[in-house]
């Protein structure tokens, strides 16, 4: 079974180590304890929407880009060979919709 908390704490895991940055300083950037944290990373424990947002914060990486990591690792582990570039054209619309959404907030 695929746990997508597993997948959001490796990657969390993932960009800290790439920015060089320590559990404890993550975790005081984003005011989260430290033990949440770790346990964030280690996929033991789900993390809202609000800490993942204040850790890519604390992070200086975009949430968005947080969140096509966790999904291109799950196609992955699901066997997918490729992962689109581009919406596919049945979710194009939806695309626009959102972005109409958006502008008006």
């Amino acid at each position: 079974m695929i746990l997508v908390r597993h997948e959001i704490g490796e990657v969390l895991r993932d960009f800290r180590l790439q920015k060089g940055r320590t559990l404890r300083q993550v975790a005081g950037r984003a005011s989260v304890a430290l033990g949440y944290l770790s346990e964030v990373e280690r996929g033991q424990k789900e993390a809202s929407s609000e800490i993942l947002a204040s850790v890519a914060d604390a992070l200086d990486v975009p949430i968005s880009t947080i969140m096509r990591e966790v999904g291109d690792r799950i196609s992955v582990l699901e066997g997918m060979q490729t992962f689109p570039d581009v919406v596919p054209d049945d979710l194009a619309g939806l695309e626009s919709d959102l972005q109409v959404e958006l502008s008006l907030r």
